[in-house]
């Protein structure tokens, strides 16, 4: 458990990280690494991580969902197979270890932060689409379920850069869309993890209750301003989490 300095700075971030993740999807980038950084053990530190982050990504698709923006009845089948992924990148990421995982992580973030630096500028404008949302289900929607109970960071900015590039969505809708994707695949990859004893639920909770604030707030930005705000928020927060892990020792 951290010391009480360090859990109200992790309280913080989360809620940055809450206001974040709902405009930009970015948010599991900021909290993974703090938790890291305060000396959890990986896996403790994967599964504190998914139970407030899932709360938080909770209170921003009801906001989605209350002012009208997210329609769930075509994102079924994709959530049903991003589920299954879900189950599995969790199962597997339980049984790598602490040892390994702290080698792969910094890697991954790595990563995740030079894919953001090189994407490609996206509007809220719709597009025709490439595949249909039964392909999508079938292809994308599952490795990203994998990814997000696996790992996760990142996940929630870069399933609206696939909707908006295979289904052809602007991107208010796919951030909105993404939402509902991102709960349902972090819900059952928490419920895994709080099953196998991993979270600190203290600081889950102090957490938690940052990240439905900092949603609320931004995900009512997202509404009002769309992509106009979106995508510069994922240019500078991927930005400067990239050139932090960068030059870290």
């Amino acid at each position: 458990m951290p010391d009480p300095a360090v859990f109200v700075l992790l309280v913080v971030i989360a809620f940055a990280a809450g206001f974040i993740s709902s405009i930009a999807g970015a948010g599991g980038v900021l909290t993974l690494p703090a938790l890291l950084w305060a000396g959890l053990p990986p896996i403790t530190a994967l599964a504190t991580n998914k139970v407030q982050s899932t709360l938080g990504t909770l209170s921003s698709t009801w906001n989605f969902f209350r002012k009208g923006h997210l329609d769930l009845k075509p994102l079924l089948p994709s959530m049903a197979t991003a589920l299954i992924g879900s189950c599995l990148g969790t199962w597997v990421v339980q049984r790598v270890g602490n040892e390994v995982l702290a080698t792969l992580i910094p890697a991954l973030l790595i990563a995740i932060g030079l894919y953001f630096l090189v994407s490609p500028r996206i509007s809220d404008d719709h597009r025709e689409p490439r595949i249909s949302s039964l392909q999508f289900a079938m292809t994308a929607a599952p490795l990203m379920g994998f990814y997000g109970g696996f790992f996760g960071p990142g996940m929630g900015s870069i399933f609206p850069f696939l909707m908006v590039w295979l289904m052809g969505y602007g991107l208010r809708k796919a951030t909105a869309q993404t939402k509902a994707m991102v709960l349902s695949v972090n819900g059952v990859s928490a419920a895994i993890f709080i099953l196998g004893g991993h979270v600190i639920w203290s600081l889950a909770i102090a957490m938690s209750l940052a990240q439905i604030v900092g949603a609320r707030l931004g995900s009512n930005l997202v509404i009002s301003r769309g992509g106009a705000l979106v995508q510069p928020v994922i240019i500078v927060v991927t930005l400067v989490v990239a050139l932090k892990l960068l030059i870290a020792p």
